[in-house]
């Protein structure tokens, strides 16, 4: 009589592999807790409808290159005589020179302005 020999299952590796990458999927859901949620009765202020508008105090950089304050074309020079020391906000156009503005912040931070600030808008997409 011959004997059937009860043939073996081999365990799968990848089974391994799930348990463990399980297990730290479980950890990071449990302490990966960034910030507390927010209060569910709080109402976020909506800013998509507002007309956006330049800072009162800033600097204009229009797009052919000049410089604008509070409506008035105005130059470096002239700008850093009302506005001595502190810092500078520039608010460029869209489709203002990049050389022109590192030429313009030199200008200011030579004139004397202790920082040079570029305002620009954040959209969400």
């Amino acid at each position: 009589m011959i004997r059937a020999t009860p043939q073996t299952r081999k365990r799968d590796p990848s089974i391994a592999l799930i348990n463990i990458v399980f297990l730290m999927l479980v950890f990071f859901l449990i302490a990966g807790t960034i910030a507390a949620p927010l209060d569910p009765d709080l109402k976020l202020v909506e800013t998509a409808e507002l007309e956006g508008r330049e800072p009162p105090d800033a600097l204009v950089l229009r797009a052919d290159g000049t410089l604008s304050f509070r409506g008035d074309e105005t130059n470096v020079e002239a700008y850093m005589q009302i506005h001595a020391d502190g810092p500078v906000r520039i608010v460029p156009d869209r489709n203002a020179n990049g050389l022109r503005m590192m030429e313009i912040s030199r200008a200011l931070r030579t004139s004397g302005a202790s920082s040079v600030i570029l305002v620009t808008e954040r959209s969400l997409e």
